[in-house]
């Protein structure tokens, strides 16, 4: 008799359980209007008024010419003139820090086509190209590595064959299958350290590049963006490099 008392009051509990939240969920529910985003929708015009001085200087700030190139920048192909290009950039940003700080050199440099958000078309370049090329925060970070843990990054590429640019590397791949890996031209010294200057997000593993993780990271403080933007201002005129850094010969 007991049971049945103790099972009868957890069967009230349980329908008063239900119908309270029912009538709960029944008294949140509201019809709201849908607004569509288009062009009969007015601007706020205090707000419109309050950020037009913001918005005119960052206007003049972000047209500001600062390089200019005859041809277009792409990102099409394994050796990609605006890839090679910012690999390069990357290289000398990092080999410059360095050096001051390290004592050391740089000796090659790795960026992801991916983070290259779209192109240069030939003309005059602004400061806001570069921020559409990179919209990101990305940090350069140097990779100190054993010249033996480096067939990893080989391993990588002879696997994806896909555009990541480089520069001072040399990686050569028949049918998927690694046939020639260099740095500054030289094969790899297994047993000495190396000194790879990437991304933040790529040290990190970033687009499955496990390999870095055998290394040591060293932050530089520089954002990869800033450092394009100097580059781009030191050069009145960008002219990348065309040689082959990247040969897939069989590519799938």
């Amino acid at each position: 008799m007991k049971n049945k008392f103790l099972l009868l009051g957890i069967a009230l509990a349980s329908l008063t359980a239900c119908k309270t939240a029912s009538t709960l969920q029944l008294a949140e529910v509201k019809t709201q209007k849908n607004i569509s985003i288009n062009n009969e929708l007015k601007n706020d015009e205090e707000f419109v008024k309050i950020i037009e001085p913001y918005k005119q200087k960052l206007d003049k700030e972000m047209n500001q010419k600062i390089s200019h190139t005859s041809i277009d920048l792409t990102k099409q192909g394994d050796n990609s003139n605006l890839g090679s290009l910012l690999a390069d950039y990357t290289f000398e940003g990092a080999d410059a820090w360095t050096k001051k700080n390290l004592q050391k050199n740089v000796d090659a440099a790795l960026i992801n086509i991916g983070g290259i958000r779209t192109t240069i078309g030939k003309g005059d370049i602004f400061l806001k190209n570069i921020f559409e090329v990179m919209p990101f925060e990305n940090e350069v970070i140097i990779v100190k590595m054993k010249g033996s843990d480096l067939q990893g990054l080989f391993d990588y590429y002879a696997k994806t064959q896909v555009n990541n640019p480089v520069s001072h590397l040399y990686i050569e791949t028949n049918n998927g299958q690694l046939t020639k890996s260099l740095i500054n031209g030289k094969p790899v010294d297994p047993s000495r350290d190396y000194y790879i200057a990437t991304s933040d997000y790529l040290a990190l593993g970033g687009d499955n590049m496990k390999f870095f993780s055998k290394g040591e990271s060293i932050s530089t403080g520089i954002r990869l963006r800033d450092l394009f933007i100097e580059y781009f201002r030191k050069n009145s005129e960008v002219v990348p490099n065309t040689d082959v850094r990247l040969n897939f010969t069989g590519k799938k």
